[in-house]
């Protein structure tokens, strides 16, 4: 029993209750993938036989790691453990039993390209609206359905969802399914999803089957319990329905995949099912700091839809959490960055345990762009670089053939992307002439009726057509007009805009950062080109593909707080933490959605071991226009005495002609320790806001300016000019400006209004 000493006691209690019903309710850092092992190898040692031991994970690297550790006190009979993710486990039950529900034992099990691929088909040969009908919107229409047990004939014969689906003009989507599913079967075919519908369908139209499960596995145990959604629940609960010895281990707290069907209320209820049920909570926290504990408890206890719990930290105090407010996204990213670099070189740390996480993959732009410049090595996790993604690449390609129509790969890329009927053999004939004729690819598109048969010259003629009007426009066009004229002429963003997907909403919202950077871009006034080729050019220096390929490199973290869950990082950034974004926008109009908004937000804290800092922007470029952002409603709900607020420039009181000596909010601590209002009002932030321009801002005529005067900048806001220095036409004057400090801008592109 020696294995049982280097648990505490609630984690030791939890181990040897092995009989029942049981929920551990393991908070964050408390040693729960220890507790799981443990059990399952003291289940062992009592005797119980392996292969009546089932184990569901939703990682295959979870279950990986349970089985050796496991493996370390019971030996080789950990391998006879039925465990694995909740797919691998009942594809393995489903090769014995399938040819009870019509499938041959060797079935096929389709990847998500794979079904994508066979709806497409189907689409097509029924003739409906392929733009409508969007494969990725079908696609995961069908996959919900199927994960909340609705067959392809319930789907027909329920009118809710038959008025839904007809509101939005989609009233064939139940046919598309009921044919997919014909097709899949005919084909002896499953999907992702029918691993565990057919598994529900088998247990329920084969008592038998069910009943033959049921004895085999006498002890059932469920990892991240609150991540299952309505067909893993059900399948868990009839198999337990006998022996009821069913210990399920999770955090509500941590619930944060609703978007994917998990639903909180399995783990919420789960003492409804059992009233037997014996509940254990982990509460000590050995990953953070105390700081750390404390600030995420602070945080989670405004959800009221909860498991009460304690978390608490025996680790040391550590640093308080750091609040950085930055002017911009680009700003905010070089704070991270330089924050990054300086730790880094004071205390020697690996850039391994640096993490910067955020709410949507499109806010890795400006993060990477600045972790570059200061050499700082970094990887994506959970998605590809920003600029290494399809939908980016795809429209540099559209920028790239604009100022190169020579560029072949280019031209490959998009000829026909977005269909404009150009197919595969038009393209190839296109190449042939080239050669044949000793003449560029574009050469031959531009005269697309002297090499092509009609049929498919008017389409590749019509291509020149576009390219060339997008050349016509960098000529009297700023670098943002261009791009998203060519974004929206190409029709590639209307192509983005019609997936309502997931994924597709986040490469809509890629493409909407990626002109957000070139907005910036053109309106630096620190460089005198800024051009769209100009713009180009900066790109293809920033991400040559010179990555070190070694998955072990030293190297910062990069990745959504979704992709973070399970991980752990000495150091944190929590970044973007700004209304809209986070919390989403998406989630403000209901209750249930701010609490996963809010869930999420405790998952990203509590990734941190040693040190967390938070940070956001009081303005980011939303479709060109430059937004103020309001700090997260978060931020306000931490107790303020675990915070220390960086606004560097604003604390400057000597240097600034402007602070308020009797009273600077962002200074004055002590009016954090006012009573804070209910979760359900908002109040206005006691942190700055973004500068708002004064109504009717029209820059003034600066030939005049001296020092001393008092001007007001369309987004830094009111400065005094404290020095100027050149000659016309590139004099500089170096300006104090209220909230942001010194800055030292170019006269001729400053825009600047004159107060006095």
């Amino acid at each position: 029993m020696d294995y049982l000493d280097g648990l505490n006691p609630s984690q030791r209690a939890a181990v040897e209750q092995t009989e029942g019903p049981v929920m551990i309710v393991a908070g964050a850092g408390s040693g729960k993938t220890r507790v799981i092992t443990y059990r399952v190898a003291h289940l062992i040692r009592k005797d119980v036989d392996p292969f009546n031991i089932l184990v569901l994970t939703f990682t295959n690297k979870a279950a990986k790691e349970m089985r050796e550790r496991i493996m370390k006190v019971v030996g080789n009979e950990a391998k006879n453990i039925w465990m694995g993710t909740f797919h691998s486990v009942f594809a393995k039950l489903l090769r014995v039993e399938s040819t009870k529900i019509g499938y041959p034992s060797n079935f096929t099990i389709y990847d998500t390209d794979d079904s994508k691929s066979l709806l497409r088909a189907i689409i097509k040969e029924k003739q409906f609206d392929e733009k409508l009908y969007n494969v990725n919107f079908v696609y995961n229409r069908i996959s919900s359905s199927k994960n909340n047990l609705v067959s392809p004939a319930a789907y027909l014969q329920n009118a809710q969802i038959q008025a839904e689906d007809f509101s939005t003009g989609r009233g064939s989507i139940g046919e598309i399914y009921q044919i997919y599913a014909q097709r899949c079967f005919k084909a002896g075919a499953m999907d992702f999803d029918d691993l565990l519908y057919k598994t529900n369908v088998l247990l329920r139209e084969h008592p038998e089957v069910l009943y033959k499960y049921q004895n085999k596995f006498k002890y059932l145990m469920v990892d991240e319990y609150q991540d299952t959604n309505y067909s893993q629940y059900l399948i868990v609960k009839k198999l337990a329905a006998n022996n009821e010895n069913i210990c399920v281990v999770g955090d509500d707290a941590q619930s944060i995949y609703a978007f994917r069907g998990a639903n909180i209320q399995n783990i919420l209820n789960f003492e409804k099912d059992y009233p037997d049920l014996k509940v254990y909570k982990l509460e000590q926290n050995y990953r953070s700091t105390q700081n750390i504990v404390n600030v995420a408890n602070s945080i989670i206890a405004n959800n009221k839809n909860q498991l009460k719990k304690s978390v608490f930290s025996e680790n040391e105090t550590g640093d308080k959490i750091k609040v950085y407010r930055a002017f911009s996204d680009n700003e905010e990213g070089k704070i991270v960055a330089e924050a990054i670099a300086q730790e880094q070189a004071l205390k020697g740390s690996k850039y391994h345990d640096f993490a910067i996480l955020y709410r949507t993959n499109a806010q890795s732009r400006a993060m990477e762009e600045a972790l570059r410049k200061l050499n700082v090595p970094y990887k994506i996790y959970g998605g590809l670089s920003f600029y290494q993604r399809k939908e980016i690449k795809d429209l540099i390609a559209y920028f790239r053939l604009t100022f190169n129509p020579n560029d072949e790969e280019a031209i490959k890329r998009i000829i026909n992307y977005p269909r404009r009927g150009i197919g595969d053999t038009t393209i190839e004939r296109i190449m042939i002439a080239a050669d044949q004729n000793n003449l560029t690819i574009w050469e031959i598109i531009c005269n697309a009726h002297k090499y092509l048969d009609s049929r498919s010259s008017g389409s590749v003629a019509n291509f020149a057509l576009l390219i060339q009007s997008f050349q016509v426009m960098t000529k009297t066009h700023s670098a943002y007009d261009t791009a998203l004229h060519i974004a929206q002429h190409s029709t590639l963003l209307k192509d983005l805009y019609s997936d309502k997907s997931v994924e597709g909403l986040s490469r809509y919202e890629n493409i909407q950062e990626l002109l957000n950077g070139i907005k910036e871009f053109s309106e630096r006034e620190d460089i005198e080109e800024r051009s769209l080729d100009i713009f180009m050019q900066d790109v293809a220096l920033l991400t040559n593909d010179d990555n070190d390929k070694n998955p072990d490199a030293d190297t910062v973290s990069l990745m959504t707080i979704h992709s973070a869950k399970g991980l752990e990082f000495d150091n944190v950034f929590v970044v973007g933490l700004e209304e809209n974004l986070f919390p989403s926008q998406m989630s403000l109009s209901s209750r249930t959605d701010l609490e996963e908004e809010r869930r999420l937000f405790y998952v990203g804290i509590t990734r941190a071991g040693k040190k967390l800092t938070l940070s956001y922007a009081t303005s980011r470029y939303r479709w060109g226009t430059l937004t103020s952002c309001e700090p997260s409603r978060f931020i306000e709900e931490i107790d303020a005495r675990y915070l220390e607020l960086d606004f560097k420039q604003a604390q400057k009181k000597t240097d600034n002609p402007f602070l308020d000596e009797e009273r600077s909010p962002w200074q004055q601590k002590e009016m954090f320790s006012k009573p804070k209002p209910s979760s359900s009002v908002r109040t206005s932030s006691i942190l700055p806001k973004a500068h708002v321009p004064s109504e009717g801002f029209s820059p003034s005529d600066t030939s005049g300016l001296q020092v001393g005067m008092e001007v007001e900048h369309e987004r830094f806001g009111f400065g005094k000019v404290i020095n100027m220095e050149g000659n016309k036409p590139d004099i500089k004057a170096t300006i104090f400006f209220k909230d942001l400090g010194q800055k030292q801008l170019l006269l001729k592109f400053a825009k600047l209004r004159i107060i006095k």
